[in-house]
């Protein structure tokens, strides 16, 4: 009888949005890949190694991301840099970077343990393979140009956003002191160059933080 009851729940609530639908009131889905969801600033897509505006590599092959990492997803391998002609600022670069797609878990723990910004995650997340290879991101990959611009793994690829791989500071805007009066219009972060180069934290005005207050609450 228990089960009867349930099942007849569960028509309720698939014809009572059928009827919905029937009366105008929209779809209950989107027409993916024609439309895409607005996802929010600390979405977790794609990751990217970031570099400095003048084009140094912010990684210097500490391998505390691949430490922190609790699926085992990341190998990263350091070399000592080239004092006349370095990488990185420090004293070594990760010469080697992989991110093994399949296992990731994208709980971005790689990000918030890197101690210079250089991992960031973009808001891509059509990453569909069809074999094992082209999910192991590699450095060469992963790794934005001198000008900003991160490659697609597909290029080819038709649902390929090459504006959402620019999008790759969400995690670092959104753990910033934005809330502190102190803080209005302070870059809290190193920049980046080309397209992604974070702006500082905009002006917290009063009606900025009603609003915020209101869509957190919608």
């Amino acid at each position: 009888m228990g089960a009867v009851t349930e099942f007849i729940k569960g028509l309720r609530v698939t014809g009572g949005t059928m009827l919905r639908t029937i009366a105008g009131e929209g779809p209950v889905t989107i027409e993916y890949p024609k439309e895409k969801r607005q996802k929010p600033q600390r979405f977790h897509g794609r990751h990217v190694l970031n570099r400095y505006p003048d084009g140094m590599e912010k990684c210097i092959g500490c391998e505390l991301c691949a430490g922190a990492c609790p699926a085992n997803c990341i190998y990263v391998r350091g070399m000592d840099n080239d004092p006349d002609n370095p990488t990185s600022p420090g004293e070594r670069f990760g010469f080697v970077y992989e991110i093994n797609m399949l296992r990731c878990i994208f709980c971005a723990l790689c990000v918030e343990a890197c101690p210079t910004e250089a991992i960031t995650m973009t808001h891509l997340f059509e990453m569909s393979t069809t074999n094992r290879e082209d999910a192991i991101y590699t450095r060469e990959t992963l790794l934005m140009d001198e000008k900003g611009g991160v490659p697609h793994m597909f290029p080819d690829d038709e649902l390929a956003d090459m504006d959402e791989l620019a999008v790759a500071d969400g995690w670092v805007r959104a753990t910033a002191p934005s809330g502190v009066a102190a803080y209005q219009g302070v870059k809290m972060w190193q920049g980046t160059p080309g397209p992604a180069d974070w702006a500082p934290e905009p002006d917290q005005s009063e009606l900025d933080v009603l609003s915020a207050a209101e869509d957190n609450d919608g």
